[in-house]
Order: C-alpha cells, then structure tokens, then sequence
C-alpha cells in the first residue's frame, strides 16, 4: 500500500476546486482566510489526511475535513472522494439570503431580464450613484 504524501495547502484547495485558480488559493492564505485546525495556513504550509479547514469567504465560513490529500485537480464529481463538506446549514443559507437580497442577482438559468425588471435594476443602481 503506498503512503499518502503531504501537499501544499494551495495546491489542494485548487485540486478540490475550493479556489478556481492556484494563485487565488495563494493569495486567500496570505490574507488568513484559511484555517487548518484553527491556525492559519500560509501557501506553502502542507495538509495531511484527517484536518480540518476552514475558508473564509465573506460572508461564509465554510468547513470542509480532508480525507485524502491531493495536488492533481480533479473532476467536480470526484471531489467528494478527497473532501468532505461539513459545514452547517445556517452558514450555507447566509450566503443564499445575501445573493436573494440583491436585486440585481438572477438565479442561473433564468435568462436576460425583462424590460421591466432591467428598468428596476437601473433604478436600484442609481441610488448608490447621488453622490
């Protein structure tokens, strides 16, 4: 059986897809957005099997456990081999009442905007514009 190396918190975190690119991961590290059991992680600080991660992004913590460290990014549908997911159901629903809040958030899927809700978008956006 062979062992299970330990990778750069960077790499993982853009294999398991957290981060889209590497030098974002890099870069949330640096600003101590993440966590490996509650202390912060620089780029280059490596994660091992069985940690615990916390990532920060505002308005959301989420956690996630390490099941098996890896550096080669994976499929969306393997990721859950590698990582699993536990963060709670309140910090997950923040993230959804913020995007609901906004108007001028579309859901995915649900096409251009009207001519009327265009014109609330509008009307929305100028009131952040009387300076």
């Amino acid at each position: 059986m062979t062992d299970i190396l330990p990778v750069r918190i960077d790499k993982f975190l853009w294999a398991v897809r957290i981060y889209k690119t590497r030098s974002q991961a890099a870069d949330a590290c640096k600003r101590g957005r993440i966590l490996i059991n509650d202390i912060p992680a620089r780029p280059a600080k490596t994660v091992e099997g069985n940690e615990i991660l916390t990532v920060k992004k505002p308005p959301v913590s989420f956690t996630y456990k390490v099941i098996v460290p890896i550096e080669n990014r994976v499929s969306a549908k393997l990721v859950i081999n590698f990582i699993e997911d536990l963060t709670p159901e309140n910090e997950k629903s923040r993230l959804e009442m913020r995007q609901a809040g906004f108007p001028g958030y579309r859901k995915k899927g649900s096409g251009r905007p009207t001519k009327k809700e265009r014109r609330t978008i509008d009307r929305w956006a100028d009131g952040f514009n009387d300076d």
